[in-house]
């Protein structure tokens, strides 16, 4: 079981706030999207709840403990990959576990069963460089869940992908996340991918950025594969442009 809230955070850089009394709550088994316009304070906000930024007021609460400014809580996968290129894939995966003090050769050893759980199965001796963009956002997917089995921080981790792949890639990644109870908060400029992915969407607008309104996804998981063409995905994009152009 994780459950992560936020409490009323605010983050201000040289005297002035960047985001204000932002308060969210992450449940068990859920992927929640935060969505906004480029300096809404975003990626401010995962600063933050992972521990990198120490917010001037609020908290960050983890399974009922406050760990408001402490690192290595949560783990956090940035918009690159970030492979080390002269590290095989087996390796990049196992750099969690050697950082927190496993020796290489049982990091290895630990990994290696889940290859297969994300697709990523004949690709454990390859280098980054031998593969393709889809392939090495699984590797650091997977590279992000073995720092931390609970709760992840997802920033904009599709961008990069052509739409063929990103398409592709959203069914993997439900798939996946149905089976390995990864609880995540997703940030994404993508309305559809928004609507696509989640239970729930924050919508965090303005300067300071704050949360404006919360949007419930009922579309039951996991989603059919034409649920982007439906009246009821464009229902939910309707409401999320008009408010978010309110």
């Amino acid at each position: 079981m994780a459950e992560l809230v936020t409490k009323d955070i605010t983050k201000e850089f040289d005297g002035r706030a960047v985001i204000k009394d932002i308060s969210i709550v992450l449940h068990d088994n859920e992927i929640i999207s935060l969505l906004g316009v480029s300096g809404s304070g975003k990626t401010t906000l995962f600063n933050v709840i992972s521990g990198l930024l120490q917010p001037e007021y609020g908290q960050v609460i983890l399974n009922g403990e406050d760990i408001t400014g402490k690192a290595g809580h949560i783990s956090y996968m940035m918009q690159k990959d970030l492979l080390l290129p002269y590290r095989t894939i087996e390796e990049n995966v196992s750099l969690p576990l050697i950082v927190k003090g496993q020796k290489k050769k049982e990091a290895l050893k630990k990994v290696r069963p889940y290859f297969q759980e994300f697709g990523l199965e004949g690709t454990e001796k390859k280098y980054p460089s031998q593969l393709s963009g889809g392939m090495r956002q699984r590797a650091a997917l997977l590279r992000t869940y073995m720092f931390s089995n609970e709760i992840a921080l997802l920033d904009e981790p599709f961008s990069a992908l052509d739409t063929i792949t990103k398409s592709a890639i959203h069914r993997w990644y439900l798939a996946v996340m149905e089976e390995i109870k990864l609880s995540t908060i997703f940030i994404t400029h993508d309305i559809d991918e928004a609507i696509l992915l989640s239970d729930r969407i924050y919508l965090l607008t303005g300067k300071p950025g704050k949360i404006t309104d919360e949007i419930v996804i009922k579309e039951p998981k996991p989603r059919r594969k034409d649920f982007n063409l439906t009246n009821e995905f464009l229902a939910y994009k309707k409401m999320i442009i008009e408010k978010l152009e309110s």
